[in-house]
C-alpha cells in the first residue's frame, strides 16, 4: 500500500498571514505520506529561494526532494516539488513546460518503490479554464508520446471546481480522477481544487483531506492524500491515441 498526497503551501504563509515554514512541516509529517507533491514550494521571483529548510528536510524527517531545482535555493520547479521517502529510489526526473500566459509547469518523476517501478507527475495548473485545458492536453502529450510508459500517478492543485470541465475529460480518457474532498479555503473548505489521478494499475482503496488543526491555519489549502494498490501482476494498460 502506497499512500501519496498533495499539498499547496503558499509560499509557508498561513491564513493568519505569517510565513511559518516549522509549521508547514508539522503538516508535512502530519500527513505521513511516503510521496508528496508540493506546490508554491518556492518564492515566486528572484532567485526562487525555497520556503522550507532543505536542511531540515534531509535532517529532521524521513523525506528528501526530487532534485528538479535549477539554483540551489530552490525546491522545486515553477514552484512544483515532489518529496519521497529515503527508501523509495529516483530512477529519472523531468521538468515539463506548460503552455500559459504566466510561468507554469510540472515535474515528473520516475520511482522504485520496492521493486514496483511507477511515474509521479505533480501539477499546478492556471486559474483560467481556458489554458487548463491547453496545459492538460500539453501535459498528456509529453507524458504518453514522448516516455516509456510507466503506471502513473498525476497530483497537484488543478485550480478546476468541476469534476465535469472539459479539462476534466482530457484526463478521463486514460486515468480515474479522485477528488478526496473539499480542500479549499482551508478554514472554511468549499472548493475541491485538489486532486489524485491515477492509471488503470492502481486501485485507491481510501482518499481524504487532512483537516488538523494545524493544516486549517498553515495555507489556504488542505493537504490531501490516497491509498493506492498497484498490481505487481498487472498488465500496462493499452493507451489510447490523443487527438
Amino acid at each position: 500500500m502506497l499512500k501519496i498526497g498533495s499539498y499547496n503551501i503558499q509560499k509557508a504563509i498561513g491564513v493568519d498571514a505569517r510565513r511559518r515554514p516549522e509549521r508547514t512541516l508539522k503538516v508535512i509529517e502530519e500527513l505521513n505520506c511516503d510521496i508528496l507533491a508540493l506546490q508554491e514550494a518556492d518564492k515566486r521571483f528572484g532567485p526562487r529561494e525555497s520556503t522550507l529548510d532543505r536542511d531540515s528536510i534531509l535532517y529532521k524527517t524521513d523525506y528528501r526532494p526530487v532534485p528538479f531545482a535549477k539554483g540551489s535555493k530552490s525546491l522545486g520547479w515553477h514552484g512544483n516539488a515532489i518529496l519521497v521517502r529515503n527508501s523509495i529510489g529516483i530512477d529519472a526526473y523531468r521538468r515539463l513546460d506548460l503552455p500559459t500566459l504566466e510561468p507554469r509547469g510540472a515535474v515528473a518523476a520516475d520511482l522504485d518503490v520496492d521493486g514496483h517501478k511507477i511515474r509521479v507527475a505533480a501539477m499546478h495548473l492556471s486559474l483560467v479554464g481556458h489554458f487548463r485545458k491547453k496545459q492538460i492536453a500539453s501535459l498528456m502529450h509529453q507524458l504518453h508520446e514522448h516516455l516509456d510508459y510507466l503506471p502513473t500517478v498525476l497530483i497537484g492543485d488543478l485550480n478546476e471546481w468541476r469534476d465535469t470541465s472539459r479539462s476534466m475529460k482530457l484526463l478521463k480518457e486514460r486515468y480515474e480522477v479522485t477528488t478526496p474532498g473539499k480542500s479549499f479555503p482551508s478554514p472554511l473548505p468549499v472548493g475541491s481544487l485538489d486532486r489524485i489521478i491515477t492509471s488503470p494499475e492502481f486501485t485507491v482503496r481510501q482518499a481524504g483531506v487532512h483537516k488538523s488543526k494545524t493544516a486549517r491555519v498553515a495555507s489556504d489549502h488542505l493537504p490531501v492524500w490516497a491509498h493506492l494498490s498497484l498490481e505487481a501482476s498487472a498488465q500496462l494498460a493499452a493507451q489510447p491515441s490523443m487527438s
